[in-house]
């Protein structure tokens, strides 16, 4: 199974956006759900959003409900996360995490593949 690649992460103002791109590594003939995490400074990884395979479910933690938005074109193999009206608490690593299958989880532990993370900084 080819490990997920983030792209997009930056230094964004408060309010403003940013969409980062999930991608893995090589073409997979697998069917797999997709899961943003994040960990902030001497934080806990905590979980963000996470859609399943046909894009039909979807999941996303009550700080960032109504601001983020995931979606996925499996023809590009590409989830994407878009990230509304930030804030300064929004300030983390990204990861992006493969989970074989078909169902959407929360749960970090059933996430078999993950990438190396991208950094969003949201400036006060």
């Amino acid at each position: 199974q080819a490990q997920p690649v983030e792209s997009g992460g930056g230094l964004v103002q408060a309010g403003g956006s940013l969409r980062l791109s999930c991608t893995p590594s090589a073409r997979t003939s697998s069917n797999y759900a997709v899961g943003w995490f994040r960990r902030a400074p001497g934080q806990e990884r905590e979980f963000v959003a996470a859609v399943n395979w046909s894009g039909g479910s979807t999941m996303f933690a009550d700080s960032v409900k109504g601001r983020f938005t995931i979606a996925r074109d499996n023809a590009k193999d590409t989830v994407w996360l878009q990230m509304n009206s930030l804030e300064p608490e929004d300030t983390a690593v990204y990861y992006c995490a493969i989970q074989v299958g078909f169902r959407v989880s929360s749960n970090s532990g059933e996430y078999e593949y993950w990438g190396q993370g991208t950094q969003v900084t949201v400036s006060s």
